[in-house]
């Protein structure tokens, strides 16, 4: 199954909802520090720590960490800045949806690095960005529908 990563995710409840989508379409969720909250935060719980028994959570102490863990994988990056359409992609096993704070998105050395694997939502002009929960969901739905909804 996939795998989606969150870079320094600020906002608990964004992050609960991410896990409460990730048990229910069977991709692993991977977090990488540092958080804005605590993983005990009763916001989070409130938007879906309750699932985490249902996800499959990793926790990556920083960058340097994730990028070790992933280094065999896809990984594809998802910025306002993307240069390619996320529904271009045809998404595999194992790839890696990629997704930075909710204040700052990805960091410019990161974007650079994906190269031609930063993709984008589209949105209408003038518009700044989608709740990063909504972005994820949009995504991942996209990413499971074309392995066929399987459940692994």
């Amino acid at each position: 199954m996939f795998h989606i990563a969150l870079l320094s995710p600020q906002i608990a409840p964004n992050t609960g909802n991410i896990i409460r989508l990730c048990a229910n379409c069977g991709a692993s969720l991977h977090l990488i520090h540092p958080l804005g909250f605590e993983l005990d935060d009763r916001r989070m719980k409130r938007a879906g720590l309750d699932y985490h028994e249902f996800a499959a959570i990793a926790q990556h102490d920083d960058w340097a960490a994730f990028s070790h863990w992933a280094a065999d994988k896809r990984v594809f990056g998802l910025s306002t800045r993307g240069p390619r359409n996320y529904c271009t992609v045809k998404f595999e096993a194992e790839d890696i949806l990629l997704f930075g704070s909710e204040t700052q998105g990805l960091p410019q050395e990161v974007r650079d690095a994906l190269d031609d694997r930063l993709l984008r939502l589209p949105m209408r002009p003038g518009n700044r960005s989608l709740n990063l929960a909504n972005a994820v969901s949009i995504v991942a739905y996209e990413a499971w529908r074309q392995m066929d909804f399987a459940c692994q």
